[in-house]
């Protein structure tokens, strides 16, 4: 900021119409320039021309959809959710943006929906940062049909509006935030935004009845704007269901919720929708699943270095796996269908798989895999209320890689930390049902993952999306590069490297739909080796001491710590060998994507 700059003249010449913006901008940098000089972090509004925030460009596949197959309401642009229809408008119209003060190039913009079909009506508005395109979207909602008089309505107009917050500015450009009241018995389900002081009209919005609505919560910070003057803190979050997951009916409105105060995790202000149709009407059928699949899924890369290679889980089998169980010497040859593995139950450790134990070389002939035989492994399961389908593609490879520590520009290829039997790794597809449109890419990392727009995904042809798997440790990344995973800031970390080469296999045309519960009993046939709720590694405890010690003394002595703390800086997994539970035993199978 110049905080040299000089206060502009006062004569009414300098205000004269043909002075045009510079002249504005001049006025407002010095009113910044001294706000900055007291300590107050300020926002810059709109009506200067200059400081306007960048118009996000809209976002598309880099290929147009197919006609997908015909059948219930998946990709009819509409959803029934019961008691109400909604509708996504993803159609805008900017109400409101600001930027920081500081230098930076982000912004976010506020809109309204445009373009609402009759007899539906608004929720609430919408906000994005400036630097990702426009793609999102708002639900707008009608009821279906009338109810017995004694019921009330599904949908009410706001009592009145309380504002949360203005940005005050000597020119036009301010932004005033409210909240709708709702009558009693209704929640609201965003805030309005408006350029004025005027209390919003009751008819932009309308409040939904309590029991068609569920709990929300913050998912995502947008914007925080702190000022020294005041403890005030104004903060813009996402909001998300709180109960997610194959069972879960939240549904996310696309709205956005605002405060003056930080503790928001839980909102009480606003709520989601609530999907009361248990039909799930607007999920896919077999055959949309398979024309989906077909149209999205993804070639993973396998690095160029890896050794411990994907593989079908009869080939496995066929390989000379074994099943043990406790209290038993010698395992057990499991069938190629893996009809002789215990079914159900629990985790328990009364049996494990394992490697062939007395030939070594069919040993390491299991471990290396085979990607001639690979295929993903695919779960197809409702997500946010059924107003999209998570397509869950599950990749096995017999054998997980030692690790490969990063400790400052040294890293260390470990001999046995990180090893285990049998790795289990995934990546969703997240598809609206409103289109059939890919939406974004969970990519599973170890104990978590994260989420990725498809906007930010790399295409290999169409609108196929590549996913690179990690040497040794097979976790998934939407990019080639050099992850850590571990306090990457004091640069210690566990090494995940992501590259292309020769080694992939295309999901499009190599799976197996193994589970969509929602299809109902015997529409999918699950396979046997699916039910089995064990490990499929054994339990190994390494003294990893021996490990761990020649790490100290490659640590700079103001990061050199106890071999207690040097441990809680990585991973659990690494200090034993245990083998993963297969899919269904894990927390994802049934609930949401856990991330970082």
């Amino acid at each position: 900021m110049l905080s040299f700059l000089s206060p502009p003249p006062l004569d009414r010449e300098f205000w004269r119409e043909e002075s045009g913006v510079w002249r504005i901008n001049h006025l407002y940098l010095f009113l910044l320039t001294v706000l900055e000089m007291l300590g107050c972090e300020c926002f810059c509004w709109n009506s200067v021309l200059e400081s306007y925030p960048s118009e996000p460009e809209p976002f598309s596949l880099p290929a147009p959809l197919p006609q997908w197959p015909q059948g219930g309401s998946f990709a009819s642009g509409r959803i029934s959710l019961g008691r109400l229809e909604v509708l996504k408008i993803s159609e805008f119209e900017r109400v409101w943006s600001c930027t920081s003060s500081h230098g930076k190039s982000q912004g976010f913009i506020f809109y309204k929906p445009l373009e609402i079909p009759d007899s539906f009506f608004c929720l609430g508005h919408y906000c994005q940062p400036n630097d990702q395109p426009l793609r999102g979207h708002v639900l707008v909602a009608r009821e279906t049909s009338s109810e017995p008089e004694a019921e009330s309505p599904a949908l009410k107009k706001p009592i009145n509006y309380s504002l949360i917050w203005s940005a005050d500015s000597p020119h036009d450009g301010c932004g005033y935030f409210w909240l709708p009241n709702p009558p009693e018995g209704y929640k609201a389900m965003g805030i309005v935004v408006t350029s004025n002081p005027d209390e919003p009209e009751v008819e932009q919005v309308r409040c939904v009845r309590t029991d068609l609505t569920e709990t929300c919560e913050t998912c995502e910070l947008l914007l925080s704007m702190n000022s020294k003057f005041s403890k005030i803190s104004f903060k813009v979050w996402n909001t998300q269901p709180c109960k997610r997951g194959m069972s879960g009916r939240g549904v996310s409105v696309g709205t956005f919720f605002c405060s003056t105060y930080s503790d928001s995790q839980q909102v009480a202000d606003i709520a989601c929708l609530k999907n009361l149709d248990s039909t799930l009407h607007a999920m896919p059928n077999i055959n949309q699943i398979h024309a989906l699949i077909n149209h999205y899924g993804p070639t993973v890369y396998f690095h160029p270095d890896e050794i411990y290679l994907p593989s079908s889980v009869q080939w496995f089998f066929k390989n000379g796996a074994l099943v043990c169980s406790k209290g038993s010497e010698k395992g057990t040859a499991i069938d190629c269908q893996g009809s002789n593995l215990p079914s159900g139950g629990t985790n328990d450790g009364a049996f494990w798989i394992d490697l062939p134990t007395d030939d070594d070389d069919a040993r390491n002939n299991a471990k290396k895999g085979n990607i001639e035989s690979a295929e993903l492994y695919v779960h197809v399961k409702p997500a946010l209320g059924g107003t999209f389908t998570d397509i869950a593609m599950w990749v096995f490879c017999p054998f997980n890689g030692p690790a490969i520590l990063k400790v400052g520009l040294v890293n260390i290829g470990m001999n046995k930390i990180g090893e285990h039997v049998g790795d289990w790794e995934h990546f969703t597809l997240r598809v609206s049902n409103f289109t059939g449109e890919l939406w974004s890419v969970f990519f599973s990392q170890h104990s978590g993952g994260e989420w990725v727009d498809a906007f930010n995904l790399e295409f290999i042809e169409g609108n196929k999306p590549i996913v690179y798997s990690s040497r040794h440790g097979h976790a998934s990344f939407p990019h080639p590069g050099t992850y850590l995973q571990g306090p990457s800031k004091i640069g210690i970390g566990v090494r995940n490297e992501a590259a292309r080469s020769k080694l992939s296999v295309d999901s499009s045309t190599r799976y197996k739909v193994v589970a969509a519960e929602y299809l109902g009993g015997g529409a999918i046939a699950e396979p046997c080796w699916l039910q089995y709720m064990r490990e499929w590694g054994p339990t190994i405890v390494y003294d990893s001491r021996s490990e761990i010690d020649k790490l100290i003394e490659l640590l700079p002595v103001f990061v050199r710590f106890s071999v207690v703390s040097l441990f809680e800086l990585f991973p659990m997994e690494l200090y034993g060998e245990e083998g993963p539970t297969g899919p269904k035993g894990k927390a994802n199978w049934e609930g949401d994507e856990k991330c970082y």
